[in-house]
């Protein structure tokens, strides 16, 4: 039998949510139990090669050069299963992914990671697919994969089904010099991950008040994006951010992400944005790892706070990011 390979190469930032996404009202197809809206952030990213190969009897994964462990690579074989089935081939693939940056802390590794294994196995066979239903497939791998397809801000929709869930950007990454700098308080891969916990999201008594009120919230933020009032924006992050964990302290069994250090963090960002009117505010996802949303003007003097408060703590800086994208070939 003759080798026949298709590859192609993409590339998908990470993004931090604004107003959060946990829990889900269809497991299967990752329905958000609400909308949510995020950030693309341009100096994260995945970088992902998917080669088709007629001659393979499985897929194939490695990870930042390394032979990726059974549960990585069940994981994107089954949402190959997916892409297989869209893409009407039944080759196996052959999957390199690269990040630079620490994954499984918090900092949507598995958003840019499926939203670019999505996009590079639909390019390596030339599928002529829209950028919605690229965010809605890479949704099945990782929900907030669908927020890593489109450019800038976004807001990825609820919907009523599979193909009423998707993202979108309302405002291109220019429009507002934000910067996220990442305090990084840890590096450990966290124990138990998002997947889980949005399965348990929905046993925690506050998760339909957060649920029931997210529509507000995502009002309130795009209107102070478009608006770039950052006192607005701030306050309402800040309040997603806390009503997550909250949840997630209070479901069974309870997930504890934060960290001693991250609450000081937090204290001191809340410090210097009430006392000295620095432009900053703080959010956390699933981990540790501390997301501070500044002003570009205030992001060195916010690094310097946070080196004064926490000695020499790494920090990941990025400003806003786009999409998606097909690297080209040399």
């Amino acid at each position: 039998m003759t080798n026949i390979t298709d590859s192609a190469t993409a590339r998908a930032h990470s993004n931090i949510a604004f107003v959060k996404y946990w829990g889900n009202r269809d497991q299967s197809l990752r329905l958000p139990a609400n909308a949510s809206v995020s950030m693309n952030l341009a100096d994260l990213h995945t970088t992902t090669t998917v080669a088709w190969n007629n001659e393979l009897r499985a897929d194939r994964l490695t990870i930042n050069g390394a032979v990726a462990n059974e549960t990585a690579r069940t994981r994107v074989a089954r949402h190959l299963d997916v892409l297989r089935a869209r893409l009407d081939t039944d080759r196996f693939a052959r999957v390199n992914s690269r990040n630079n940056f620490p994954m499984g802390t918090g900092i949507a590794s598995s958003a840019s990671a499926f939203a670019a294994l999505t996009t590079a196995a639909c390019a390596a066979l030339n599928a002529a697919i829209s950028k919605r239903e690229l965010s809605i497939l890479s949704r099945l791998g990782s929900g907030s994969a669908a927020r890593s397809i489109p450019s800038g801000f976004v807001e990825w929709r609820d919907g009523e089904s599979h193909e009423t869930s998707y993202a979108e950007s309302f405002a291109p990454a220019d429009h507002w010099k934000l910067v996220d700098l990442i305090a990084i308080v840890s590096r450990e891969h966290k124990r138990i991950g998002s997947s889980a916990g949005h399965e348990t999201a929905a046993s925690s008594i506050f998760q339909p008040a957060r649920v029931a009120t997210a529509a507000e919230r995502i009002s309130s933020v795009k209107s102070a994006i478009l608006r770039r009032d950052f006192e607005s924006f701030a306050e309402t992050v800040e309040a997603d951010s806390n009503l997550m964990h909250a949840v997630m302290m209070t479901s069974k069994p309870p997930l504890f992400y934060w960290a001693p250090l991250s609450l000081t963090i937090m204290e001191g960002v809340r410090r210097w944005r009430q006392d000295e009117n620095l432009m900053v505010c703080y959010t956390l996802d699933a981990g540790p790892n501390v997301h501070c949303i500044c002003a570009d003007g205030d992001a060195d003097a916010v690094a310097a706070r946070l080196r004064d408060l926490c000695g020499e703590i790494e920090i990941l800086r990025s400003d806003a990011g786009g999409g998606a994208y097909v690297l080209p070939t040399d």
